[in-house]
């Protein structure tokens, strides 16, 4: 193989032998690479050309790669012969196997059948076994039952003769003979419960006599073996006592010998509650509380390790652990369980309502905790156990009718649920659980509000009745059963949401400082002082009656406490409604005893303040409190509370209706407020300017006179116009500041208007007027309102009509801002001028007869200047001009304290806004 061909081997050049080696066709096997075949080649070739001195000799190249292509030829074409002759041989091949392929088909083709006809014949033998199966399986039932019949029969009459040696001998034939006895004895008691008649006395009482012996019997075997710890016995006694009567009293004797329940130096310790740190913060409300009670946590602990030793021997000694499992677990919950939580409750109760409700949380979510545990641990366990009922023969159809053994087992989850939901449903059920928190609450605000509840007090006592506290007290007074008609205060709305106004003597209130004080609920930290009279250090200050930020953000954290108690012993369908009736309670707490309590007291002091002295402006410090509570109230409720209604859409919209309207009547509490210290400072201004001399404005000529800056009721006003805008800006925010300080401003326009009709001006008299003018323009644009700067530049501008020379006065009052207006409005203050008579006017300047039956007349004119000219921002002057020109007309000259009255009181100026508590909203 792979030899030159014949041509090669005559050539006159013959090939080395290291080529004839590459030549062959081995070498063209696998991986061939067509370089290195060429540079086998040519190497030698190339190494001899390299070593001749010479020139370049092309010719041994030539030679050697013909002899190499000759030799090439030759291989390429043995190569294909072979494979024309192997391609004939795979023809061949390919034909004899398609032709055994056809044989093999039909040879499995006719198996098939074979086979198929092979499976009807046994399909049909097998049904007709199946038949016969059937047909025996029910012969066999009725051989049983005849069979079981004549036993019964049989062990029945000998039960009737007092013959028991019979079942003696099937009990004494061991584990396999009491099982059947067991059975037995179950059919034999049912049929002589059946058979009534008069011979069957005897039978029925020698039955249930040997009945109550063979029970007796494999309990005390059952115990005997439990206390061997001998678990193979016990669950041969569980099995046949299961059969005999559903095994409830083997179970109940297991569960009642349990060391658990029995353990002298358990009980011992659970009546011995030890202080720990939990009980000495649980009564206060600020201190944080653990998340358990060591005691109880100790006792779950050991219900967790107990549970689990026991449910290996439930399941290893009992036919039906499921059963034995949920008697166990029943017993740990009402017994050992339910024993401590009532010591803990009834130690917390003593204590205070808030340590009752905060032990009752802790021990929920303990007990919680503990029902998670169990039913992760043992519910898939028990479950696949109750999945596996004991099946009875068919022969047991008279059991149906036996109504002893335990009840069916639940699973164990739902089992433990349910227990949870019993121990604590005497604390939580109906409205027993709100009342203690509403009683909770009620005492911790009325504790913490004491000395704020005490000045409000003496402030209603020292006011007419028919303020809101009054209201309250008549409303609660007449709910009370010891309701009378004595003066109380605020303390009776915390009465009533703590439920102590059956127990509190409203009466019993001071009236008096000698008056016999009865002190509300302290918080842990406080103590009451009971004392005949209330002493100058009891007697609360004005601090103590001012709204606090931080007693309301204390106020909404106790709140918050209470809720998350509600939603942790609430059921989930309580619990929008419980939501509800705790936002009710914050809103009788926080709304009505607290801000408007304040408000109240607020308006009143500003009610019996004489309008002649300065006003007091420290209430505009209750309207910014009141501002910051509700906006931290709003924000409460709507992360708070709202969400727990999220699941009824109609309590959600109550709350949310119910909440605006308290936040309503708040708001429009605060615009009374403001209102009323808006009237009093415009008094007040009216008040000082009632205090102008007439000498004012035209002085005698003497150094005094002109030595002055300011006049003093300019100064006076100067001063309390500075000490409302700083008050303004430090109490009152956004629209509510623009709008307060644009009606004072507005008012005392309107009242300086007034004031300068009635005063006459000289010449040297101006100036002074003019500095009077100016301070007060200096103060208004302090406000930094431009519609006031507009209003009070005006005034500089009517003011100068003083200081010019008659003939140039026509020119001055027809241009700028006062040529926009009806020179017949301006008469009046012209007519304040010392030299009015002195001078001849014009026609339009000289006072006209009628003036005031003429004033419809001019004022139908000024409108029509109005309009021509566009007067948009002189409106609301204009409209004062108005109205001095008719007081003018009406009583010209005189001044008095009824023309001193605020503009505001009967007419808001054009464009006013009246006063809104903005910013307080549900959002």
């Amino acid at each position: 193989m792979g030899e030159p061909s014949s041509r090669a081997t005559t050539r006159l050049y013959p090939l080395d032998p290291v080529i004839k080696e590459q030549l062959i066709l081995k070498s063209f096997q696998d991986k061939f690479d067509i370089k290195d075949f060429i540079s086998n080649i040519s190497e030698k070739l190339i190494a001899q050309s390299q070593a001749d001195p010479g020139p370049y000799d092309p010719k041994p190249f030539i030679r050697t790669f013909e002899s190499v292509v000759d030799v090439l030829m030759g291989l390429r074409k043995e190569v294909q012969s072979k494979t024309e002759s192997q391609e004939q041989a795979v023809r061949v091949a390919e034909k004899e196997y398609s032709k055994k392929l056809v044989d093999l088909n039909s040879g499995f083709e006719s198996v098939g059948k074979s086979f198929n006809s092979m499976e009807s014949k046994i399909g049909e033998v097998g049904r007709t076994a199946i038949r016969i199966g059937e047909q025996l399986e029910s012969v066999h039932i009725a051989r049983q039952r005849a069979q079981a019949a004549h036993d019964l029969v049989s062990y029945y009459s000998q039960f009737s003769k007092g013959d028991t040696s019979k079942v003696e001998a099937l009990r004494k034939e061991g584990k396999e003979g009491r099982h059947q006895l067991a059975i037995l004895l179950r059919r034999l008691s049912i049929v002589a419960k059946e058979v009534d008649l008069s011979v069957s006395e005897r039978a029925r009482e020698e039955i249930e006599k040997y009945c109550e012996k063979f029970e007796k019997d494999m309990l005390r075997m059952f115990d005997k073996s439990y206390k061997r710890g001998d678990p193979r016995t016990m669950a041969h006694c569980a099995q046949t006592l299961l059969d005999f009567n559903g095994g409830g009293s083997c179970v109940q004797i297991y569960v009642n010998q349990h060391d658990f329940f029995i353990s002298k130096n358990r009980i011992q310790e659970s009546n011995n509650i030890e202080g720990t740190h939990l009980w000495e913060v649980l009564p206060d409300p600020d201190a944080t509380l653990p998340k358990k009670e060591l005691g109880l946590a100790d006792l779950f602990d050991e219900i967790r390790e107990t549970v689990g030793q026991e449910a290996q021997i439930i399941r290893a000694v009992f036919p039906s652990p499921p059963g034995v499992m949920q008697v166990f677990l029943q017993r740990v919950f009402e017994q050992s369980i339910q024993q401590y939580l009532e010591q803990i409750l009834n130690k917390a109760s003593v204590i205070s309502t808030l340590a009752f409700l905060r032990i009752l949380q802790i021990a929920h979510i303990q007990t919680s905790a503990l029902v998670e545990d169990l039913v992760k641990a043992y519910e898939l366990v028990f479950t696949s156990s109750l999945s596996r009922t004991t099946v009875l023969s068919s022969l047991d159809s008279l059991d149906a009718r036996d109504g002893r053994g335990m009840a069916s087992a639940l699973p164990i989850g739902l089992m433990l649920e349910n227990a949870m939901e019993e121990l604590f449903q005497p604390y939580t059920e109906g409205s027993k659980y709100l009342e203690r928190e509403s009683k909770n609450l009620g005492e911790l605000y009325t504790g913490y509000l004491a000395r704020f509840t005490k000045y409000h007090e003496s402030m209603a006592k020292a006011k007419p009745s028919g303020g809101m506290l009054d209201r309250f007290v008549n409303q609660f007074s007449t709910s009370s059963p010891l309701g009378g008609t004595t003066t109380t205060t605020a303390t009776s709305a915390f009465a009533k949401l703590s439920g102590m106004a059956s127990s509190m003597k409203l009466g019993s209130l001071p009236t008096s400082s000698s008056a016999t004080s009865t002190p509300p609920p302290s918080l842990p930290n406080q103590t009451p002082k009971m004392t005949n009279s209330l002493t100058e250090e009891d007697m609360p200050t004005e601090a103590d009656g001012a709204l606090s930020l931080d007693v309301a953000e204390k106020m909404l954290k106790w709140h918050a406490e209470a809720v998350g108690r509600c939603i942790e012993l609430s059921s989930t369908s309580d619990v929008a409604k419980r939501a509800f009736s705790m936002l009710q309670l914050l809103a009788e707490a926080l709304g009505t005893s607290y801000l408007e309590t304040a408000i109240e007291t607020a308006q009143s002091r500003l009610d019996s303040r004489d309008s002649r002295l300065e006003p007091d402006l420290t209430s505009l410090q209750v309207i910014n409190s009141v501002d910051l509570i509700c906006h931290l109230w709003q924000q409460y409720v709507g992360i708070a509370l709202l969400p727990l209604a999220s699941s009824s859409a109609t309590i959600r919209r109550e709350m949310i209706i119910f909440n605006s309207q308290t936040i309503g009547r708040v708001e429009a509490a605060c615009n009374a407020l403001e209102f009323k210290i808006m009237d009093l400072v415009t008094a007040y201004l009216g008040a000082q300017l009632l205090k102008q001399k007439k000498t004012d404005f035209k002085p005698r000529n003497d150094d005094m006179s002109f030595a002055r800056v300011n006049t003093e009721p300019c100064i006076a006003c100067c001063e309390i116009l500075k000490k409302v805008g700083d008050a303004a800006k430090e109490n009152l925010t956004g629209k509510n500041l623009e709008t307060f300080l644009t009606e004072i401003g507005v008012s005392f326009h309107s009242l300086f208007l007034e004031h300068l009709k009635k005063f006459p001006v000289s010449a040297t008299g101006g100036l002074m007027l003019a500095k009077d003018i100016k301070s007060y323009q200096d103060a208004i644009a302090a406000y930094g309102i431009p519609a006031l700067d507009e209003r009070f530049e005006f005034l500089r501008q009517l003011g100068s009509i003083y200081l010019l020379p008659p003939e140039s006065l026509k020119q001055y009052i027809t241009s700028d801002s006062l040529g926009k207006i009806d020179i017949r409005l301006l008469r009046p203050f012209l007519m304040q001028r010392s030299d009015w008579g002195q001078f001849p006017w014009d026609d339009d300047l000289k006072p006209e007869e009628g003036s005031g039956s003429r004033l419809g007349t001019a004022l139908a004119e000024t409108r029509r200047l109005q309009e021509r000219f566009g007067m948009g921002k002189l409106t609301t002057m204009m409209e004062d001009l108005r109205t001095t020109s008719s007081s003018s007309a009406s009583a010209k000259g005189t001044g008095g304290p009824q023309n001193q009255t605020s503009p505001r009181a009967g007419n808001a100026p054009l464009g006013y806004m009246p006063f809104g508590f903005t910013g307080i909203g549900l959002g």
